[in-house]
């Protein structure tokens, strides 16, 4: 097993403007409020849709992946209102992120995020021993659509998220 270097994230409360390079955060309207800007942008438009819970376990906060979806956006929130975590790094031409680019966020559950199309990202990540979440994307995305960048392998680096 390659060795690596361990690089600290200190995730930031997340807001629409510093999130605005990776996707888009997305909170409650009042009901009967017409689409705009403020709504989640979605490209879900090359094959069959897939809304889903997935239960994930408290699997800590250090990742050496990061992957990316470039044919549809990607939402996810969680249940119950509970926080969570996620890193991310802007869409790049190249098969891997830009290092210096990744920044780390805090979700609360009062929100979800989507996600740009190929935008970089590793996570949910969480405190809690398991959360529910909900995910939106293609209903093939993990099959078709899921380029992962291992990071411990291409730049002997993996992440911890702090804070």
């Amino acid at each position: 097993m390659q060795t690596s270097v361990v690089r600290q994230l200190q995730a930031q409360p997340i807001s629409a403007a510093a999130f605005q390079p990776f996707g888009q955060v997305i909170h409650a309207s009042p009901d009967g409020a017409h689409f705009g800007p403020d709504d989640a942008q979605l490209c879900l438009d090359r094959g069959i849709p897939r809304f889903y819970i997935m239960r994930l376990p408290q699997r800590g906060r250090q990742f050496s992946r990061i992957t990316r979806h470039r044919q549809c956006t990607q939402c996810l929130g969680s249940l119950a209102g509970k926080d969570w975590l996620i890193a991310v790094a802007p869409p790049s031409p190249q098969d891997e992120p830009d290092l210096e680019a990744i920044a780390a966020f805090r979700v609360p559950g009062t929100c979800f995020i989507k996600l740009n199309l190929g935008t970089w990202h590793a996570g949910p990540y969480f405190d809690h021993e398991t959360v529910d979440f909900y995910n939106l994307e293609l209903s093939d995305t993990n099959i078709t659509d899921h380029q992962t960048c291992d990071l411990r392998q291409s730049a002997g680096i993996q992440f911890e998220i702090v804070g």
